[in-house]
């Protein structure tokens, strides 16, 4: 027997396990938020409308990004002023010199899914 089966937090497609996260209501352009992707601590952010999720502890030290201020392309770390491109994760302001694990984002109707890339640590 057969039952139907509906999964509104975790889907898995493209072999990434896709989490929602967030309604596109719930952040404007400019604004972060503190998520979870599976066990991972996410910042989730609304650049100019466009959503990117990157790990939410700072490679420098572990500050939590989603307490930071979105510059420009960036998100400052709320500690020693140090910043990550946002569509990349890339170092973009010292003392950062590592960047940041990056999640892939896709946006189905209202709702956020994000989702761990393959080969990420």
């Amino acid at each position: 027997m057969r039952f139907p089966l509906e999964l509104t937090e975790v889907r898995v497609t493209d072999n990434l396990e896709w989490h929602e996260v967030a309604k596109t209501s719930d952040l404007s352009p400019g604004e972060v938020m503190y998520v979870e992707v599976g066990n991972d601590p996410v910042a989730l952010i609304n650049l100019d409308g466009e959503f990117f999720a990157l790990h939410d502890m700072c490679t420098h030290e572990d500050a939590p990004l989603s307490d930071g201020e979105v510059v420009g392309d960036e998100i400052e770390c709320p500690m020693h002023g140090g910043a990550f491109e946002i569509r990349t994760g890339l170092p973009a302001n010292f003392p950062v010199v590592v960047p940041v694990e990056t999640f892939a984002i896709k946006v189905e109707g209202d709702t956020v899914f994000a989702a761990k890339r393959d080969g990420a640590r």
